[in-house]
């Protein structure tokens, strides 16, 4: 019923992984590892774990993660069978050991009600040699308040702890943005579908910040920028009725500043913004608004 899906690249951490997934307590689940063309050995580790957990392993022999991280995702997810939920689990992240027994303990409250379901998270950082406290979530939340939460940084999101209905995927899929920098972001705000997310707080995913990994990499810094740029237009276009006025000018905001990183705004952009604020805002609100967030 459950598919973990690892789209692998990187050796150095990933025993921990596996580690993780051996042991688990309720071992009803079964993962897919689709190595990206890594350079990196993998199957005398993978024989280390032969028979302490179901899994399958594909070698793909092109590299795809290099230059679409979401295709590398799809092709991943496409060696899973007909488990109707999903988690993608990042190659250096690792599941506290009640994650998949509290999942099925909780199965009867979330089925049929929502498509997405996250557990707790822990931030491993790998240059401190230090773990976080713990961040938990309402047991449920609408998408579009749980991400406005990630945007305020009173919360945080990301991939590995989350899963999704296979029909919510299969009807929406992951948008291509570059590094996949907001696509899961995006995905939770589609998949949810109007439902509710619901929280498992009492486990925990723990999430890797480390320099191998595209969120703890500066490096990145000019295709994160165009994502956020790309993401926003689309949460202005497709979600601002979900938000209140402030919220609204919250999310403008951080929209024009993305832009602003590294240039002007152009024209289009002008008129993409006096558009939204002209339809949600009030003369009043709107002239407020401009005074504000683009004074120079």
């Amino acid at each position: 019923m459950l598919a973990i899906v690892i789209p692998y690249y990187k050796l150095t951490f990933f025993e921990q992984t596996l580690e993780s997934l051996a042991n688990q307590t309720d071992k009803r689940f079964k993962v897919y590892i689709g190595n990206d063309a890594s350079p990196e050995n993998l199957v005398d580790l993978l024989e280390k774990y032969e028979g302490k957990f179901d899994f399958a392993y594909h070698r793909f022999e092109e590299n795809l993660g290099g230059t679409s991280l979401v295709q590398q995702w799809e092709r991943c997810i496409e060696l899973s069978r007909n488990e109707e939920w999903i988690m993608i689990l990042g190659d250096d992240d690792v599941l506290g050991e009640t994650v998949v027994a509290s999942w099925y303990e909780n199965y009867e409250y979330f089925n049929l009600k929502s498509n997405l379901v996250r557990f707790a998270s822990k931030l491993i950082f790998e240059k401190s040699n230090t773990i976080s406290s713990i961040y938990t979530h309402p047991d449920w939340e609408i998408a579009t308040d749980s991400f406005y939460r990630k945007l305020r940084e009173v919360s945080r999101s990301s991939l590995s702890e989350y899963t999704f209905s296979r029909e919510s995927y299969e009807k929406y899929g992951f948008y291509d943005y570059p590094l996949a920098w907001n696509s899961d972001d995006r995905a939770w705000l589609e998949f949810s579908d109007d439902k509710p997310i619901y929280t498992i707080n009492s486990s925990v995913v723990f999430v890797r910040m480390s320099s191998l990994n595209i969120t703890g990499n500066r490096d990145n810094i000019l295709h994160k920028n165009l994502s956020e740029i790309q993401f926003y237009k689309f949460l202005i276009s497709n979600k601002f009725k979900f938000y209140d006025n402030k919220e609204r000018l919250e999310i403008i905001k951080k929209y024009g500043k993305e832009i602003k990183r590294t240039r002007d705004l152009n024209f289009l952009e002008w008129i993409f913004i006096v558009y939204y604020c002209l339809i949600f805002f009030n003369v009043g609100y709107l002239k407020k608004g401009f005074s504000m967030l683009f004074n120079k």
